[in-house]
């Protein structure tokens, strides 16, 4: 049941195997700690080190499940290359790297973007984000106007089709097409190296919900970092408590002898 995530450190994690387990991760608010401009988290190396260590452990069963582009987190965990689906599951790159991208009808999304920035021209610290199929509104620098923007988003995408909205924490995104990160997840556990594993998922916000209710569709793993109602399986308090937990989960897989 929502809401009732159990203490991660209740998880019997050295009872998971590196050639059994897929590692699915959010990025923002899960390896990254959260800024006010997207442009100004980064990756800890430590933090890189240990996904290099759990790709090699795993045999490349790691991917991150992401509402940014791929570009940017190929950025983000350079010289790290992963499997990724980017932009809510609009975009994902599998393990043997090939792209696979969703159609939107990009005329409509311009549309709303110009709308948008007009709004955010008004209010200085809001940020209007493009990616590939989708529109960010930011306000974290502004967050006592949380409830224009929300009424300046809907206004914008007012009459528009096949758009959709996601809520998230100081966020408000648009999105085309209906492509979700469960559906990301789904398709990568229909791949090798991914496919007949169990499955092992963490995120932080509202659009990582759906993610975890597949996850327990799959009988698989879910963390929950931070706050929140969540149908995730089991909680850490912040982003540094996971990526300690990540390296201690690193440190067992790298114990283990084939």
């Amino acid at each position: 049941m929502a809401g009732e995530a159990a203490p991660l450190s209740k998880f019997d994690y050295p009872a998971l195997k590196s050639e059994t387990t897929a590692i699915f991760l959010d990025f923002d608010g899960t390896l990254a700690d959260i800024a006010e401009r997207p442009d100004e988290v980064f990756v800890p190396g430590p933090t890189r080190d240990v996904l290099a260590r759990l790709q090699e452990s795993t045999r490349g069963a790691l991917a991150i499940i992401t509402g940014r582009p791929i570009d940017v987190i190929d950025h983000f965990l350079a010289p790290l290359r992963l499997p990724v689906a980017g932009v809510h599951g609009m975009e994902r790159r599998t393990a043997g790297g090939q792209r696979i991208d969703s159609v939107v009808d990009e005329a409509e999304l311009a549309a709303v973007h110009a709308r948008l920035q007009i709004f955010a021209d008004e209010h200085q610290g809001l940020l209007v984000e493009t990616k590939h199929g989708s529109l960010a509104l930011h306000y974290r620098q502004r967050p006592e106007l949380e409830d224009a923007c929300i009424a300046a988003v809907h206004a914008a995408v007012n009459g528009a089709r096949g758009l959709h909205l996601l809520h998230g924490k100081m966020v408000i995104e648009i999105k085309g097409g209906t492509a979700t990160k469960a559906d990301a997840l789904t398709a990568f556990m229909q791949e090798e190296p991914f496919r007949g594993r169990i499955a092992l998922f963490a995120g932080d916000d509202v659009t990582d919900e759906d993610a975890f209710k597949q996850i327990g569709n799959l009988n698989g793993i879910s963390i929950k970092i931070g706050g929140g109602s969540t149908a995730a399986l089991f909680r850490t308090e912040g982003t540094a408590s996971f990526r300690d937990w990540l390296g201690l989960l690193a440190d067992r897989f790298d114990s283990r002898t084939y």
